[in-house]
């Protein structure tokens, strides 16, 4: 079991660790529905360090990043974050991940926990296809670096606090090399899971606890608070952001998962599985990625069944939760074609009950619910 470099913070700030994609993890502090609020109204601060990151440098560094993802990479300037995912080949995804272009010839690939190995056998695979470099030009620096998501409405103000340059105006899915709290070339990003605000914060390990120590004291006068994966989880769902493992997987490809927007099928951007997800795009799919928000008392849980009107199997739910923002049910799951309006009743088996439920456009929690 690994640890990160917080670990040490967690435990003495009393944190229900559990074991999590191989590291020792914070599932909680105060509880789900405390940390959750408290990231959507102020700021709250996730341990994320047990996310990927690959380094792909040199001159057929374009070239590997746009053949293994779905996006076209064509579209990034230095400074500018793309969401993506690898296609798998089979018309399934390896993982979804995010794309960092540092200049024309270097770019950093953030990957999830628990496919870090799966990704990087998978890119290796196609770097040394292409001549490049394996450890050099394809660098897995994952054990390396740590990461802190500070979100929250509130959290860019703290930040600035112990920033050399301003942050508070960044757009959406940029970054910056920054010095924070005199950490030299730190990378700050505005991506974030939560949909609540805020920024991504990645130095080398041995400068985590110093970064601790000043995301904390910066955040004090705001409500700054310690968050774990739970509440992690409440807030991406309330979103539609997909889950690698629950939402998205080896089976389900990007136009099923509704990710139609990272798959470009613009010219020049021939991607592995590109033919075969054009031709589910211009010919439709048989199931898609749905949220849906119940109507009948029940929480759907990943892995309940979806059925119509007359108990006919239409679907699985991925991810469920009771959301702490709009107090309800939600869910997302693959449902049949025909049951995909907004608006259409499904049900979903919980406890050998089909309770009612209502499929609903995501994401579920809007600004107005603020």
């Amino acid at each position: 079991m690994k640890n990160t470099a917080f670990t040490q913070f967690h435990i003495e700030l009393g944190a229900r660790m559990v074991p999590f994609a191989g590291y020792n993890m914070p599932l909680e502090y105060t509880g789900i529905k405390d940390e959750h609020i408290a990231t959507r109204t102020k700021i709250g601060v996730f341990d994320v360090s047990h996310m990927g990151e690959f380094w792909v440098k040199g001159p057929k560094a374009f070239d590997l990043v746009q053949k293994l993802t779905t996006n076209d990479v064509s579209l990034l300037h230095d400074g500018k974050v793309q969401y993506s995912c690898f296609p798998n080949g089979r018309g399934g995804i390896v993982d979804d991940l995010l794309v960092y272009r540092i200049n024309a010839e270097t770019y950093l690939l953030v990957v999830n926990a628990a496919n870090i190995e799966k990704d990087w056998e998978w890119c290796a695979k196609h770097a040394r296809e292409m001549g490049m470099e394996v450890g050099k030009e394809l660098y897995n620096a994952s054990d390396e670096i740590c990461q802190l998501a500070v979100q929250g409405p509130l959290a860019l103000k703290a930040m600035q606090k112990i920033c050399d340059r301003p942050i508070e105006n960044m757009e959406y899915y940029t970054f910056q090399k920054v010095t924070i709290a005199g950490i030299k070339d730190a990378i700050l990003s505005t991506t974030g899971y939560t949909g609540a605000g805020g920024c991504e914060i990645y130095v080398a390990n041995e400068d985590g606890p110093k970064l601790w120590k000043a995301v904390f004291e910066a955040g004090a006068e705001f409500g700054i608070k310690p968050c774990g994966l739970a509440a992690r989880d409440t807030l991406r769902l309330e979103m539609g952001f997909c889950l690698y493992g629950n939402d998205i997987d080896d089976e389900h490809s990007p136009i099923e998962a509704g990710l139609g927007w990272i798959t470009k099928f613009t010219d020049n951007n021939n991607f592995i599985d590109r033919p075969l997800l054009e031709k589910q795009k211009n010919e439709g799919v048989t199931r898609r990625l749905k949220g849906f928000e119940m109507i009948d008392r029940g929480i759907p849980r990943h892995g309940y069944e979806i059925v119509d009107q007359n108990g006919n199997h239409i679907g699985e739910v991925t991810s469920g939760t009771h959301s702490p923002s709009i107090d309800k049910a939600i869910g997302m799951g693959y449902v049949a074609k025909g049951f995909w309006n907004e608006g259409t009743e499904i049900y979903i088996r919980i406890r050998n009950k089909d309770l009612k439920a209502k499929i609903v456009k995501i994401p579920f929690y809007k600004e107005k619910n603020k």
